[in-house]
């Protein structure tokens, strides 16, 4: 188990990746010099819902793991409800203090403008979200790791956007008496828009309720620059060159999911530091096997009219072609299970796209899913947190002001309605949505 190191507020900082004790969050920026589609390889019978169990814990203390993933529909039906969930998160869309009660009304008008064409690209992968399976594929495969490692480990799934929710992995853990948590993001890099997004409704919940708040818990903020997950990409794009006819003549083309560019300049979100000092990793790593090809890093997945992080993924495509670029190998880097980005945007929109371009030979690296060395390192870095286990803190330092008096959140919500309905019904209004939006 490698060193650790304390320092203020109680944070322990591990050589591998960034743990903080307790459920506030420490975001520090990394130096530079830190060192075909499968899905899942390994099949468990001891599944049972979103929670994997073991049954060799003893009385005395009960591990829990919890992974954090985004969620997503599992039906078509689901789209507008999920697209809903979404957008009323506030580190989604992130309004000023005065507008907030305008957030759940905004929701509803943008989940059901964008659903119709969201549907479309959840029915050109099979009708729904793969993305409760492989995550409960992934939960069992750690599962059966910790307990061959010898730290026998119940593990959880909470989803921030659908089923499992946060909630309800919550709940179960209170019922199976946990007395130690370590939290696992499922997101290699920090933003506050997904591992603070879904740390925050943990802290939510757990500041409400006497025992959670007493609990033992370590959060597992970044991992990018875990060694295991390094190996694990470089070994990926490896094998995926070899199917090129001349392999060292590929762009590395990494597509990231975008943030907007405020979360990075006003919020002082990390992503975009996270994301490069991964990409050079990557690249030095592969650079040690002697593959030196030329690489590029783009962001996908913008909506609305905010400026994103750029360069944007489609225009870079675009730009590939023009310079005369033949042979593309596209990594989804910031994504570590298969999904719409990755099944629909990537193989379908942007393999279209740079064909179109003039870019000849197209390659995909598949995520990561359940490959064996992931999956390792993952319940390394959950052994290596334990240790910093601590209750959380009473203060977050982000907490949000909570309308206490009902008739008061009564009105908001009903002129925030009333807004949104004129909003609605506006044609100008409508026609500049659908063009800034969908």
């Amino acid at each position: 188990m490698p060193a650790c190191h304390s320092s203020h507020g109680g944070r322990l900082t591990l050589k591998k990746s960034s743990v903080s004790g307790g459920l506030s969050l420490h975001r520090p920026l990394h130096k530079r010099d830190v060192v075909g589609k499968t899905f899942c390889s390994v099949g468990l019978s001891t599944y049972r819902g979103s929670i994997v169990e073991s049954s060799s814990q003893t009385a005395e203390e009960k591990i829990g793991v919890l992974l954090l993933n985004l969620g997503g529909p599992d039906t078509l039906h689901d789209v507008q409800p999920f697209l809903f969930n979404l957008f009323a998160d506030p580190d989604i869309i992130r309004l000023p203090r005065l507008f907030r009660f305008l957030q759940r009304p905004l929701a509803q008008l943008i989940s059901v403008l964008r659903a119709s064409k969201s549907k479309e690209g959840y029915a050109a992968i099979g009708g729904g979200s793969p993305l409760r399976k492989i995550t409960d594929e992934q939960a069992s495969a750690l599962k059966m790791v910790l307990e061959t490692k010898e730290v026998p480990a119940n593990v959880y799934i909470a989803m921030r956007y659908w089923h499992p929710f946060t909630e309800e992995a919550v709940h179960q853990i209170k019922r199976d008496g946990i007395t130690k948590l370590v939290v696992l993001p499922l997101y290699p890099q920090y933003s506050i828009s997904t591992t603070g997004s879904s740390v925050r409704a943990l802290q939510n919940i757990f500041k409400e309720d006497s025992y959670l708040s007493r609990l033992p818990v370590a959060v597992i903020e970044s991992w990018y620059q875990r060694q295991g997950y390094i190996k694990s990409m470089a070994n990926l794009i490896e094998q995926e060159l070899h199917n090129f006819t001349k392999p060292e003549e590929v762009m590395i083309f990494f597509s990231a999911h975008g943030v907007p560019v405020s979360y990075v300049e006003n919020a002082g979100d990390p992503y975009r530091d996270q994301m490069e000092e991964c990409i050079f990793l990557i690249m030095k790593e592969l650079k040690a096997r002697e593959i030196i090809n030329d690489h590029t890093l783009a962001y996908q997945s913008r909506v609305g009219p905010v400026q994103w992080l750029k360069p944007y993924t489609d225009e870079v495509l675009v730009e590939l072609g023009q310079k005369g670029v033949k042979s593309l190998l596209a990594v989804p880097v910031s994504f570590v299970s298969e999904h719409i980005e990755t099944l629909e945007e990537i193989d379908m929109e942007y393999r279209e796209l740079a064909l179109e371009s003039g870019i000849e030979n197209w390659g995909r690296v598949p995520a990561l899913n359940c490959t064996s060395s992931f999956i390792t390192d993952l319940a390394d870095a959950v052994i290596e947190a334990l240790p910093s286990t601590m209750a959380m803190s009473t203060s977050t330092g982000t907490e949000e002001e909570v309308d206490n008096d009902p008739m008061q959140y009564f009105m908001k919500m009903l002129f925030g309605s009333l807004l949104a309905f004129v909003f609605l019904f506006s044609p100008k209004m409508v026609s500049a949505f659908k063009k800034n939006i969908l």
